[in-house]
């Protein structure tokens, strides 16, 4: 891939850069900015190089026409406060009279964000045509485009694919040091490899499951996806989260492991609740006696205490997904002691982005305590699943 390096000399041109700005809010309030500050290097230096940034982003899922509740000023004003000293321009839609306006006003190491790209539906339509044209007016307000959204790598979409292929291109420094990071779990990573996946759903993961059986040591399962694989090892669940639809792939799953050598670690004990309340009634129960009437919610503390001592063995540790239901403190411990086992261990560490990243900064732990905390969550799934990346691929 051409780094910025490559573009030449940058004073005085319109730089479209392709930002991950997909935030958690709470209302109008940013809950986690880890996104924001992970673009802020690239930023930086193309400001510094005296270029005329615009940069472009998405924020949640509107359905291609604008949605106040799903506007980028909240960013824009964190933006403000991230970059003292320079200036940072705000334009009220992406391709319209106020970006072209704005894009025409940007001065020599200024900095201009645009409103949300899916207020467009050029930006995710899977006709090519009207993709292609939305992406011509976003080439349009540029000299060249800097890829750095590695969240949306794995879209086909009009400011991830199209532009780069009508304006001179390069990947920003995010995208290239994630996929350096993604290329040291895939290409020959340093034993023990132990893969700690988490969240709601195993059919998320299915994909990097299967792929993961060739490289890694160890995978642990934990969240809402663990009651599925305690399914298929023929155990009730309880009311907990349940794909029956998948029991019998993951049950394939467990024989090819078995057959490779490769060991899945599944909780021994869960914390179960009567209802999903941070107020219910709830108790540890072992992972193979769930009452029927309960739900579980978290890892218990002797899974999470096995699940530490693995992460701690290891020397390569790829983790994506919260152990339980983190946002309620009585669910949290299992997150909790993976992340502090994660924090201690002298393993190269790679937390995989989205809930992972959230869950880690709202129980107070620093970016600088682990490896890496990847950006994207669906993409580096998708890296380690070996498909192809289309906003990667174009680059090339």
């Amino acid at each position: 891939m051409k780094t910025i390096d490559d573009l030449g000399d940058l004073r005085g041109r319109r730089v479209l850069v392709r930002s991950d700005l997909n935030v958690p809010l709470d209302g109008t309030t940013i809950t986690d900015d880890g996104r924001i500050r992970a673009s802020l290097p690239t930023w930086q230096r193309l400001l510094g190089a005296g270029a005329r940034v615009v940069v472009v982003a998405h924020l949640g899922r509107p359905k291609g026409a604008p949605d106040e509740r799903y506007s980028l000023r909240p960013v824009h004003e964190r933006v403000t406060e991230l970059l003292p000293g320079t200036t940072v321009r705000f334009a009220g839609d992406t391709v319209g009279e106020q970006a072209r306006t704005a894009v025409a006003a940007l001065r020599d190491g200024e900095l201009l964000l645009l409103e949300n790209l899916r207020f467009n539906p050029g930006e995710t339509s899977k006709d090519d045509d009207e993709r292609g044209a939305f992406a011509d007016q976003l080439a349009a307000l540029a000299d060249v485009y800097v890829s750095d959204g590695f969240g949306v790598v794995h879209r086909k979409q009009a400011s991830v694919y199209d532009v780069a292929q009508r304006l001179p291109h390069a990947a920003g420094g995010l995208v290239l040091a994630e996929v350096e990071v993604l290329r040291r779990l895939t290409e020959n990573p340093q034993r023990p490899y132990v893969v700690v996946l988490g969240g709601a759903k195993v059919s998320d993961k299915l994909g990097v499951i299967e792929n993961l059986l060739g490289t890694a040591d160890r995978i642990l399962v934990g969240g809402g996806m663990a009651f599925t694989f305690l399914a298929a090892q023929g155990h009730e669940v309880g009311s907990s989260l349940l794909e029956a639809d998948q029991v019998d792939v993951v049950r394939g799953y467990l024989e090819t492991a078995s057959e490779r050598g490769v060991e899945f670690v599944l909780p021994t004990d869960v914390v179960a609740a009567t209802a999903f309340s941070a107020d219910a009634e709830h108790e540890v129960v072992p992972a193979d006696a769930i009452p029927a009437d309960r739900i579980g919610l978290d890892i218990g503390p002797r899974s999470a205490s096995e699940f530490a001592r693995h992460v701690g063995e290891a020397r390569t540790v790829f983790w994506n997904g919260p152990m339980g239901a983190f946002e309620m403190a009585p669910y949290a411990e299992g997150t909790r002691a993976l992340a502090e086992a994660l924090a201690r261990s002298e393993a190269f560490s790679v937390v995989g982005g989205g809930d992972s990243a959230a869950a880690v900064r709202l129980l107070g732990f620093s970016d600088d305590d682990f490896g890496h905390i990847s950006t994207g969550g669906g993409a580096s799934l998708e890296y380690l699943e070996g498909k192809t990346l289309p906003g990667l691929e174009v680059l090339a």
